[in-house]
């Protein structure tokens, strides 16, 4: 199932140097720390959450309240995250020397990775530049698009074949229908994980509740069946209407103990209580890749891109591995997991880009 090895390589010099930053370390510690676990924390909205304290973090994440900080307080705060979580464009020689000699995996996010937030998430388009590079990409490593989309709406969007598509933040993965390094590979399309099939009857009961709740109630809110996930976006609603929206939701969740609530951009996740998010689909992914637990986990060099969240997941299992590389998308300072960041969809366009044309001779 995996395809043939590409060897990313550089000059040694360029380690040293990525090394010497005062905040940087790459290969990043092995453990996401303290930090990483607190995090985690902050996502889960469950029985606990107040909505004061949900409203606090919702603004507190805002780009429209980052912009309101004092000028130089916040020049400062981006300078010292840049220095800890550096670009991975300027700092792609080193990120290249590390993956040298190993199979280069990418794992990409969908809204705010490769296509830009938008209003109306059904207008959520990729260009065709970013299309294209994903093909390129796609046609020397594995790669797979890893989102809280349902599964047959990002296909629609992406439209590539050749790619691993895990929807539902994970939830509902399936191997590439087409494969131009294996044209025969009926394993890889074989692949398939929907670890919580269980739960579709109760994900389409709770989905036509918040319709006729929400939907009706809160202007400009909309909901989204993801198929195995449910997703409230209120990117379109009133600040002022936030609090009542988040009150409504829980109201609904409250008959039904099997889901929990969850935070994104503008958007709440209603999702099965599984043990199972966008880092157990990478740790899925990578298995069936190969690269697993069994032996063959340290000839891998996952990439995994996300801005959100919930991609903090994937991060927290690249740290808990040691290799590989998370890759934040953010114009703003954020407590992260991951070890680079690029800024927007653009900058993702342009990195992809560049691992196409790397060397790939040596294996």
């Amino acid at each position: 199932m995996t395809k043939p090895g590409v060897v990313l390589g550089t000059e040694d010099a360029v380690v040293a140097a990525a090394a010497a930053a005062r905040h940087f370390s790459f290969p990043p510690p092995r453990t996401g720390g303290d930090s990483c676990r607190k995090l985690a924390a902050q996502v889960d909205l469950g029985a606990a959450a107040v909505t004061g304290s949900w409203l606090d973090s919702m603004k507190a994440s805002s780009p429209r309240h980052k912009l309101m900080a004092p000028l130089a307080a916040a020049d400062a705060e981006h300078d010292d995250w840049m220095e800890r979580h550096p670009s991975a464009l300027d700092r792609f020689d080193a990120l290249a020397a590390a993956a040298k000699g190993k199979q280069v995996a990418v794992f990409l996010d969908y809204d705010g990775t490769l296509s830009p937030i938008v209003e109306d998430p059904d207008s959520a388009i990729m260009t065709d530049e970013m299309r294209e590079a994903v093909r390129g990409v796609a046609a020397r490593f594995p790669t797979a698009i890893v989102s809280g989309r349902g599964r047959d709406k990002v296909f629609d969007f992406v439209g590539l074949e050749e790619l691993y598509y895990a929807g539902s933040h994970g939830m509902d993965i399936r191997g590439p229908t087409a494969d131009p390094n294996n044209p025969n590979g009926k394993e890889a399309r074989s692949v398939l994980c929907q670890p919580a099939s269980e739960f579709l009857p109760v994900i389409s009961e709770v989905y036509a509740a918040l319709v006729n709740t929400v939907e009706t109630s809160i202007p400009g809110a909309k909901v989204e069946n993801n198929k195995f996930c449910l997703s409230v976006h209120f990117r379109c609603v009133e600040e002022s209407a936030w609090g009542a929206l988040f009150e409504q939701v829980r109201s609904v969740l409250k008959d039904y103990p099997g889901l929990r609530l969850t935070q994104g951009r503008k958007v709440l996740e209603v999702r099965p209580m599984i043990k199972w998010d966008k880092g157990k689909a990478l740790e899925f992914l990578l298995g069936a890749l190969g690269y697993g637990d069994d032996g063959r986990g340290d000839e891998v060099f996952p990439i995994y891109v996300g801005d959100d969240r919930t991609d903090e997941d994937a991060f927290k299992v690249l740290r808990a591995r040691g290799q590989g590389a998370g890759i934040l998308v953010s114009k703003f300072p954020k407590e992260t997991c991951a070890t680079f960041s690029l800024r927007e969809p653009g900058e993702v366009r342009d990195f992809l880009r560049r691992l196409v044309l790397l060397d790939g001779t040596n294996t």
